[in-house]
């Protein structure tokens, strides 16, 4: 079985940008209940379908498949719950970890969260300095959540 440990949190200042290019990223969702979620999204000329189910704790089951990316588009413009989800990721690995930073666009534009795919839970690690509070266990920064409801729509 596929498992996906991450954690995940706000960034903080912009020094992580000189570490990294960032790609931009399309995504939606065929599926978004909290049991499971089916999200299609290209990144650059590819497109992938994932399935994800329910989080336990910061793992959960994800499986992934490549799939054509004239048909992706198609989804994301016919079939997937609206808004779509844009975000720039950038890509910065750190000791033995990738840490992905995403910065949103669109409705979502302000949000900047860093995420960590972790080997276990207990799994140890050295957060950079541009790493703020942990939101793993938040549901609002959750991508198929923020389709729902917006980060611009948040009350500050």
């Amino acid at each position: 079985m596929a498992k996906e440990i991450e954690r995940k949190f706000l960034v903080v200042g912009d020094d992580w940008r000189k570490l990294a290019k960032g790609t931009h990223y399309r995504q939606g969702y065929l599926n978004s209940v909290k049991e499971r979620t089916v999200r299609i999204r290209t990144i650059d000329d590819k497109a992938f379908l994932t399935v994800k189910g329910p989080n336990i704790g910061i793992t959960r089951m994800e499986f992934e498949y490549e799939i054509p990316h004239k048909e992706c588009l198609e989804m994301l413009t016919n079939l997937a719950e609206q808004p779509i989800i844009e975000k720039i990721r950038y890509k910065i690995a750190i000791d033995d970890l990738v840490w992905e930073i995403d910065e949103f666009l669109g409705v979502n534009k302000g949000l900047i969260v860093a995420e960590v795919e972790l080997q276990n839970e207990e799994q140890k690690f050295s957060k950079p300095e541009w790493i703020g509070e942990e939101v793993s266990g938040d549901p609002r920064y959750f991508n198929s959540n923020l389709v729902k409801h917006p980060y611009t729509s948040w009350e500050k």
